[in-house]
């Protein structure tokens, strides 16, 4: 009997140690599921910031570009208001170079003192010397072809030749002026029929 009874409580404590085993088994597992649903979560949140941080990246590198284009846009415009500023300003002393010269083709014709006449020359080289620092061009030619975007026709005349085709300017009334490719003022012409 003691035989038995040692057996059953031998059982009895091998059985609490396979119930403590299982247990601890239990909640092992239960700690690696934890510690796993804790890992999982670190991830998603790695994942999730790596996310809002590419997203951030992108939002800069847009507004960079977008920055730059209005840093252009605005030095474009800037270029544009001075070039149409100097044009505007040249323009109004447009007429006292024609005046310049017309002085000079009249006082050739006349007999008028050499030193005046030489210091009207002077004075209209500087003028056009002035002009031609600033880009401006005079458009007087005359055995061109006529060009809307750079002559005014004031009226039409037979060609004084037959070598003269139709639409040639035959004589420069007021000269254009350009800048560049912008005409500021068109030169006043007669052009052939």
């Amino acid at each position: 009997m003691s035989k038995e009874k040692i057996s059953e409580e031998d059982i009895s404590t091998q059985e609490e140690v396979a119930e403590e085993v299982q247990d601890n088994e239990t909640a092992s597992e239960a700690g690696n599921e934890e510690q796993e649903s804790a890992r999982n979560d670190k991830d998603a949140r790695i994942e999730e910031l790596e996310q809002e941080l590419a997203n951030t990246k992108d939002g800069l590198l847009r507004k960079a570009a977008e920055l730059e284009n209005v840093r252009k846009r605005v030095q474009r415009e800037r270029v544009q208001l001075f070039e149409e500023a100097k044009a505007g300003a040249l323009e109004d002393f447009m007429p006292i170079s024609d005046d310049l010269l017309r002085t000079l083709k009249a006082a050739e014709e006349s007999e008028i003192e050499d030193s005046f006449l030489e210091g009207v020359k002077m004075v209209a080289d500087k003028f056009e010397k002035v002009l031609e620092k600033h880009g401006v061009e005079r458009i007087n030619e005359t055995g061109v072809p006529f060009d809307v975007n750079l002559h005014d026709a004031m009226m039409k005349q037979p060609a004084p030749n037959e070598e003269t085709g139709s639409d040639v300017v035959l004589q420069v009334l007021d000269s254009g002026y350009k800048i560049g490719n912008r005409t500021i003022r068109h030169a006043k012409v007669i052009v052939s029929e």
